[in-house]
């Protein structure tokens, strides 16, 4: 080696000195990177050229290393020789020098010699790691986005090139993009759709590299629309009030933007103008009677007042001075508050309709102390019945006659505050500690009424229906278990809850007016509507299909209640039989909200009938879970055309929640909802958060009948420690009175009443009859039932009253006397000295 080196230098000098073309470089050696294991060629090509030898680091390389050709350039008609070495990662690693390995050309002809440029080799790699790794923000919308990246160290330095969902990001026709500035991302104004997740990309010719992944989030906060009108005030007569509402949707907060601050619904109080006193004034008697019931009524109410302030201050008292918060009093101390309910040397008198009842409100804060069984027998010891005298008639009744008691039946007592009130129950009904369904209350000849609350259920007994010298303690209730009054062979369904009044054994002179809450889009057409009763071996009987003549009961059918007239105590269903695929029952569709565990979130969509008392049950399931209610419940029409109900939850920030894979669409069968028969279906969708500063959650609920309607419900909730306030259950007081009894529980006054019967119950010439009354009552249909009855106007009124229950005036009553007089005065006698009537219209 050392005798070729000396050699070729001493050739090198010779032909150097000797004048003319020096070789000419058509190739030069390349900087090289060996990769991993691979030998690296370097190359040289020249012209003309006797020989042509590598020096490496200012070592010539070995004759035998080198590969060496000639050929001719067709073109030129020049020699041209070419010259390959193989370099090895070995020799590169094994070399120290002050600089990297190089390696040149040197070239020899016969004018002289030419030395071409170093080239380097070196061994190629990329680090594993970032110097930094781009970090994830949420960006307002028109914010700038400045993503940092850093890549790992390299040779040879590695290029960087931006990922968004795996897409490369292109500043390429995009001005807003700038992907120049130090391997950084910039977006200069961020939109919806720069939203993703982002990668920093950095390879070189040995690798590639990500970066770890950046979600950025632009978001959108709540912005306020314009208030709505002011709705009418909530009362006709009287104080009442007014609201309006706004929407967080100006817009919508989205991807975790912030909530609008601030109010949604503000209330005014308002004052609605009384209407003048139509029926009172209209209708009056030629007398001095007028005046006296003016002053009667004063003075009722004026007592009323003054027994209800000295309740309060009593109830008021016992809670202070109660050790346990156990409201214990006697009758004695309501006696000595107010004579009118119980006086030691005086009896009471039940036709002073002086009945009095509690109002009883089936609540979480006392359900534990409801529906406890009494073993041995019914004892009534309220002191409001002591006071009414009943207490003693109400035993003695179901100790003389215990065969009028049902085999479902067995009595128990409850206490509310400390007041005992009995109750006939099915068996086991104790134990649904959650939801009460049922009310009892005393009634006399004053008739009164039974409510159960948020149910849609009430009981009207008029006056007049229960004996003077009599009392009975009734009460009502709903079933909670599945129905068997449909028949599925008959493609029957259950329009709302079965309901019992009782007790068995009620001798009424009226028929009671029942109202039940439907869930049927009621049209004859569509649907064959009937009324069943339970018989005594707990099967079903027809008693009547609404459109067919009865005389047996009565029933009118409005758009969202069933208004039932019974003679005869014991369980009754409406039940509804599809007549052609047009037909629609309504459902009601609500979510609720609850977290799980700390980083998991639940919704839960129920779909059930739309009645108040199918939706009670899905309250009081959430309410035992501690369930929010995150959007105010909706109607959807569901047609009977055998076609599923679809639900699936929509635009989930998806950076910041996720969701089981395969459960953001679920589907319930046609039969599960056409069969529900009030009991509550539902469906959920279990979110996870991916970080605990989440703390709010935005999307939509789909809920659709396959090619049908469709209904969207707009989630906006905190889950956070700071939780926004719920949406009410009901839009209603959720305690309401359950019974009430004597004037107080009817619209109409009981001398207009009686005024009303003594002018329209006999048929006379001018035909001022109670058909009359009940054509202008909108009651047109299955009149042979009322000519049954002992009073058929007091009936009327019954069946007006129940369908006004919650109207609260008397306009639709006193228009219809109004048209009747205006028939009436086309046909008055011309004889002045004819009797006048004992109204005037």
């Amino acid at each position: 080696l050392l005798f070729f080196s000396s050699q070729t230098d001493a050739l090198a000098d010779s032909l150097s000195s000797v004048g003319g073309t020096l070789p000419h470089f058509l190739q030069e050696p390349e900087d090289a990177y060996i990769i991993k294991n691979n030998p690296i060629k370097l190359r040289c090509r020249a012209t003309p050229a006797l020989q042509i030898f590598f020096k490496c680091n200012g070592e010539w390389v070995h004759q035998n290393q080198h590969t060496s050709q000639e050929y001719m350039d067709h073109n030129t008609g020049l020699k041209i020789r070419e010259v390959t070495i193989n370099v090895t990662r070995q020799q590169v690693e094994d070399f120290h020098g002050p600089e990297d390995y190089w390696c040149l050309c040197v070239a020899w002809s016969h004018l002289g010699t030419s030395k071409s440029r170093k080239a380097t080799v070196r061994i190629a790699y990329l680090r594993k790691n970032f110097e930094q790794d781009p970090q994830g923000k949420e960006v307002p919308i028109k914010g700038m986005i400045v993503l940092h990246c850093r890549p790992p160290e390299g040779v040879p330095m590695a290029e960087v090139e931006w990922l968004k969902n795996e897409d490369l990001v292109s500043s390429l026709g995009d001005d807003n993009i700038d992907t120049r500035a130090d391997h950084n991302l910039i977006i200069n104004e961020a939109r919806l759709s720069d939203s993703g997740n982002y990668t920093c990309l950095a390879s070189n010719v040995v690798a590639k590299r990500r970066s770890a992944t950046a979600t950025v989030v632009v978001f959108v906060n709540g912005g306020w629309s314009l208030w709505i009108e002011w709705s009418p005030c909530s009362v006709n007569c009287g104080r009442g009030v007014q609201k309006r509402s706004r929407t967080c949707t100006n817009p919508a907060p989205l991807n975790g933007g912030a909530f609008c601050e601030g109010m949604s619904v503000q209330k005014i109080t308002c004052n609605a103008l009384c209407p003048d006193g139509k029926l009172m004034h209209d209708v009056k008697p030629q007398s001095m009677e007028n005046s006296i019931d003016v002053a009667l009524y004063s003075g009722l109410a004026a007592g009323v007042i003054a027994v209800v302030v000295l309740i309060v201050a009593i109830t008021l008292y016992r809670k202070s001075q109660s050790e346990y918060g156990v409201d214990v009093i006697d009758s004695s101390a309501l006696a000595g508050g107010n004579p009118l309910l119980l006086n030691s040397s005086m009896q009471p008198d039940i036709t002073l309709g002086q009945t009095y009842s509690s109002p009883i409100c089936f609540q979480d804060s006392i359900d534990k102390e409801l529906f406890d069984p009494l073993p041995d027998k019914v004892k009534v010891q309220s002191s409001f019945m002591v006071s009414l005298g009943v207490a003693d008639r109400a035993e003695y009744h179901v100790k003389a006659h215990p065969e009028t008691l049902p085999a479902n039946l067995h009595p128990n007592y409850s206490t509310v505050e400390g007041k005992m009130m009995a109750m006939i129950v099915p068996n086991g009904f104790h134990t649904l500690r959650k939801t009460q369904f049922k009310t009892s209350a005393v009634f006399g000849h004053l008739g009164g009424r039974l409510v159960i609350p948020n149910a849609g259920v009430s009981l009207l007994v008029p006056h007049g229906a229960i004996a003077d010298d009599t009392s009975w303690e009734m009460y009502m209730l709903t079933n909670q278990e599945e129905s068997s009054a449909q028949s599925e062979e008959r493609c029957e369904i259950l329009l709302g809850p079965e309901v019992t009044y009782g007790p068995p054994g009620l001798n009424l002179s009226y028929p009671v007016a029942m109202t039940i809450a439907h869930c049927a889009e009621v049209s004859a057409e569509n649907w064959n509507i009937k009324l069943k009763r339970q018989t005594k071996d707990n099967k079903w009987e027809e008693i009547m299909s609404v459109d067919d003549e009865s005389t047996s009961c009565y029933c009118l059918m409005d758009s969202h209640s069933c208004h039932l007239l019974l003679d005869q105590p014991g369980c009754y269903a409406l039940v509804g039989e599809p007549i052609t695929d047009a037909t629609i029952k309504r459902l009601r569709i609500a979510v609720f909200g609850s977290m799980e565990a700390s980083m998991d979130y639940s919704l839960r969509v129920h779909c059930v009938d739309d009645t108040p008392h199918a939706f009670q049950r899905v309250v009081t399931a959430e309410t035992s879970r501690g369930g929010q209610l995150l959007e105010e419940p909706k109607m959807l029409f569901f047609k009977g055309n055998c076609l599923s109900l679809q639900v699936s939850i929509q635009d989930i920030p998806q950076f910041l929640w996720s969701i089981k894979p395969f459960t953001t669409c679920q589907e319930f069968s046609f039969t599960q909802v056409w069969y529900s028969n009030q009991q509550p279906m539902h469906c959920a969708f279990s979110l996870q958060r991916h970080s605990a500063s989440t703390t709010q959650l935005s999307c939509k609920i789909s809920v659709q009948q396959v090619k049908g309607h469709e209904q969207i419900l707009q989630v906006y909730t905190s889950v956070g420690e700071s939780e926004k306030e719920p949406v009410p259950f009901f839009m209603q007081a959720d305690c309401t009175v359950t019974s009430q009894t004597g004037a107080k529980a009817f619209k109409i006054p009981l001398s207009i009443r009686q005024r009303i019967c003594t002018t329209f119950d006999t048929a006379n010439a001018k035909g001022k009859d109670w058909q009359l009354l009940a054509q202008k009552l909108h009651i047109q249909r299955n009149l042979s039932y009322f000519t049954k009855q002992k009073s058929p106007s007091a009936v009327i009124l019954s069946l007006w009253e129940a369908r006004h229950q919650d109207s609260g005036d008397l306009d639709s009553l006193a228009s219809a006397l109004e048209e009747i007089e205006k028939i009436h005065c086309k046909s008055l006698p011309q004889n002045p000295d004819e009797k006048e009537t004992d109204f005037t219209f």
